[in-house]
């Protein structure tokens, strides 16, 4: 099958749609099929078949492709996206009556009110696709408030009404999108992660490096903190923590942007002496953190699956969240531990983590099964299926501007 992939995220960038991306394209490679993506590559020398040149963007991880895609024969276009890349590949597909897979990795009306950028790629997208807004729906897309969400919930409509099949990767995620869906289906398909290679000497080294104790407990986060991901509430359920536990410590992995912000709140809350932020590492590094960790702490709302979480019961990892929306485990359908989002009780469940040793490994093995459940095998046997079924459905036709 010739499978066209279409993304925003280059490869190279440390976050959850890239990753996402990666592991689809390679699952799919592997098992021999004609997969080209089109994603953000270098401006100038040599660029990887698919790679569109792109510039930085200044203050952020991202590269700014240039919309078009190269005409070749393809059976099926999976785009990942709502930025300019993406939404070319949605044009692409409809001028050529081609079928479109989608998957919903970026919840826009939750990510709105921190990234100018949403409205900004929104009001790009509507253009792109035909939506008939003027003035006033341009200026209700960038003021906060029910009329921006509308405006989101608008776009989502449009986007879904030039796609042949969305995917959800979580259960919380087609809910939040079967309102806009019309009669375009909607299938749940988690991103599965790898198994981890095993390195025994893990935990031992980063606690040292990070001059960490190894009988002291590590609380662990993985990914931005910026406002988003609520790392406010984190802070202050650790500071619960502390109370009870006074050696724990806390490291925010991935911690690229708001670090002023978070130091200053560290220090209010008298926590700022057990606190390690630490840059983004390659992926290939992140698997000795998830080890030398004894709690993955997850306080984000916004994520529509939240790829750290597997990725940390992947390594035996227990996982204490706020999210109810994502607290059932893809797989064996368990039940992730789950407290309300105050840092009182957030703060008593990560305790609870910590100090019961009878918890904590009922809570990894449960986390371990549901993994092993949901491989990668899994995944793309599922998703070159629903492939397969598109392949014989005419799709609708959709205007291209």
């Amino acid at each position: 099958m010739r499978i066209a992939h279409v993304s925003d995220s280059h490869l190279a960038n440390i976050e959850g749609v890239a990753t996402s991306v990666g592991a689809t394209v390679a699952l799919l490679r592997a098992a021999g099929h004609q997969v080209t993506l089109h994603s953000p590559g270098p401006l100038f020398g040599c660029r990887r078949p698919g790679e569109l040149a792109s510039l930085p963007v200044p203050t952020r991880p991202y590269r700014l492709a240039l919309p078009r895609l190269p005409d070749a024969p393809v059976d099926l276009l999976h785009v990942h996206t709502t930025g300019p890349v993406g939404i070319a590949g949605l044009r692409y597909a409809a001028a050529r009556s081609l079928p479109v897979v989608f998957t919903w990795h970026t919840d826009l009306i939750a990510y709105a009110p921190y990234y100018p950028e949403v409205p900004l790629g929104a009001a790009y997208a509507g253009w792109r696709l035909g939506l008939p807004w003027r003035a006033r729906a341009l200026g209700e897309l960038f003021r906060p408030g029910p009329g921006r969400d509308e405006r989101l919930f608008e776009l989502g409509r449009c986007l879904l009404a030039h796609m042949s099949l969305l995917l959800a990767p979580s259960a919380k995620t087609a809910e939040a999108m079967a309102p806009m869906a019309g009669r375009t289906p909607i299938v749940v398909l988690p991103t599965p992660v790898p198994a981890p290679a095993p390195d025994a000497d893990d935990r031992r080294r980063v606690r040292t490096d990070l001059g960490i104790p190894p009988d002291a407990p590590l609380l662990l986060a993985v990914g931005r903190a910026s406002p988003e991901k609520d790392p406010e509430l984190l802070l202050a359920a650790f500071a619960r923590v502390r109370r009870a536990l006074p050696a724990a410590r806390l490291a925010l992995l991935g911690v690229r942007r708001n670090r002023i912000a978070i130091r200053r709140a560290a220090r209010r809350l008298a926590v700022g002496d057990a606190l390690h932020l630490l840059d983004p590492v390659p992926r290939a590094r992140v698997g000795a953190y998830y080890r030398a960790a004894d709690v993955l702490a997850f306080a984000s709302t916004t994520d529509t699956q939240g790829l750290v979480l597997a990725e940390a019961e992947a390594h035996g990892l227990p996982v204490a969240m706020v999210d109810a929306g994502l607290a059932t485990r893809p797989g064996t359908g368990t039940r992730r531990p789950l407290a309300p989002g105050t840092p009182t009780e957030f703060g008593a469940l990560l305790c609870r983590l910590l100090t019961d040793e009878a918890l904590r490994e009922r809570v990894s093995a449960e986390g371990g099964a549901a993994v092993t459940a949901w491989t990668g095998e899994h995944y793309l046997a599922e998703l070159t299926r629903l492939y397969t079924t598109l392949q014989h459905i005419s799709p609708t036709r959709h205007p291209a501007r």
